[in-house]
């Protein structure tokens, strides 16, 4: 049984009051909150620990080499890789879509390609694709997506023809919650010859990813966001593209030999992660992967399907509320205004009562203005929300409207 109360207490977070008042934290889609095993293992660590992987002959680096790249493998295990040396470790979900650029993008596209990214895209998975358009010369493409945030089918498969090389897109909206229909997507992009790179940051907190299944080419996600630390994300990539790929950055620990003359480079992935790595980050992600694949994705699914129903129903029930977003595959992100009240203005108010929420484009400024506003109110849900923060945050949203 999925117990949401034990379960918050396991984030020491929420025995903090916020202005005096109940913690509700509703910004997880910006970074989550990190249960007590992350934190007490993270510190462990340089307590008792700590040493640089991959170099030392001694028994701390030994250990903590092993640490590191048993890490490797829950990542391996929690995305269901066919093997370990197609994790690479980057220093998060932006770093990964870039070194994919960099590297793939620089090798692979030429003026004469075509790449598809939807509307819907994070900054992360749309300025890199820019930057490498106006360099190569390739055409970029932009999928539209619906009124209601759902995926356009008809435009998608308008854009996709032989000379597409590459798809790269969300897995689920950070602004809308869409869950976007990346196998099929996968499938009809192979059809055409195309590699397709996901972008995972919101999905791979809320839905079990198996790559294989999948089929993808690429998957970034971060470790903020899925209960573990900051300063480590992960790219995903089929072994054999890895292996065809230049490296990202130069210097230690990605060589095999190097002279005065030359260098010769490391298999994948040590390849793409040149110099001392986020050891201590890298260990804290997989123990907070560790903790979500304990939970159960079939239980935190479930437990989060019951919330997101209740969380449109309670804000339906608002007058002057306007929610951004309404597909009928959606996770839990909630994007919303309310008529007369600025978002930066409501969000203050909700935070006086206690309540964390993010305002603004969300790193997704022309999606927000595709839905046709500037800037809105963005309540994210993670796996130890309940019915109680969201009834909090509707009592506190139809308080704001007493003030204006």
């Amino acid at each position: 049984m999925y117990d949401v109360e034990k379960i918050r207490k396991d984030f020491p977070i929420f025995d903090v009051l916020v202005n005096g008042k109940r913690n509700t934290f509703l910004d997880s889609g910006a970074s989550a909150q990190k249960p007590r095993c992350v934190i007490d293992k993270m510190m462990s660590i340089y307590s008792n620990e700590y040493a640089n992987v991959h170099r030392g002959s001694y028994f701390l680096s030994e250990e903590i080499t092993s640490a590191y790249e048993q890490a490797r493998q829950t990542v391996q295990k929690f995305l269901n890789a066919s093997q370990a040396s197609e994790i690479v470790f980057t220093r998060n979900a932006t770093e990964a879509i870039n070194l994919v650029a960099s590297t793939w993008g620089h090798k692979f596209l030429t003026k004469i390609d075509e790449v598809i990214i939807t509307e819907a895209e994070h900054h992360a998975n749309l300025v890199p694709w820019q930057v490498l358009r106006d360099e190569i010369g390739f055409e970029l493409k932009i999928c539209k997506i619906k009124d209601d945030g759902s995926f356009d089918w008809d435009d998608f498969c308008k854009l996709l023809n032989g000379k597409t090389k590459l798809i790269a897109i969300s897995g689920m909206s950070n602004v809308l919650g869409t869950i976007f229909p990346i196998k099929e997507i996968i499938a009809s992009a192979h059809r055409v010859g195309a590699k397709v790179l996901i972008d995972a940051c919101q999905l791979a907190v809320h839905q079990k990813i198996d790559v294989q299944d999948l089929d993808c080419d690429f998957l970034a996600f971060s470790g903020h966001k899925t209960y573990g630390p900051t300063g480590i994300g992960v790219l995903y990539g089929k072994y054999d593209i890895l292996d065809s790929m230049p490296p990202y950055q130069y210097g230690g620990d990605m060589v095999n030999v190097v002279t005065y003359q030359a260098t010769t480079f490391d298999d994948p992935p040590a390849r793409f992660e040149a110099g001392t790595p986020a050891i201590v980050q890298a260990i804290g992600l997989a123990t907070a992967l560790e903790y979500i694949m304990n939970l159960g994705f079939d239980n935190i699914m479930s437990h989060e399907k019951e919330l997101i129903e209740y969380t449109k129903q309670e804000l339906n029930k608002i007058d002057g509320l306007v929610q951004i977003g309404s597909a009928e595959e959606k996770g839990g992100v909630f994007s919303f205004i309310i008529e007369n009240i600025h978002p930066q203005d409501l969000a203050f108010i909700l935070d006086k009562e206690g309540i964390s929420v993010r305002v603004g484009h969300h790193c997704a400024a022309p999606l927000v203005r595709r839905m046709g506003h500037e800037s809105v109110v963005r309540a994210s849900l993670g796996l130890y929300n309940t019915k109680e923060d969201i009834d909090v945050l509707c009592k506190a949203l139809n308080k704001a409207k007493t003030f204006f």
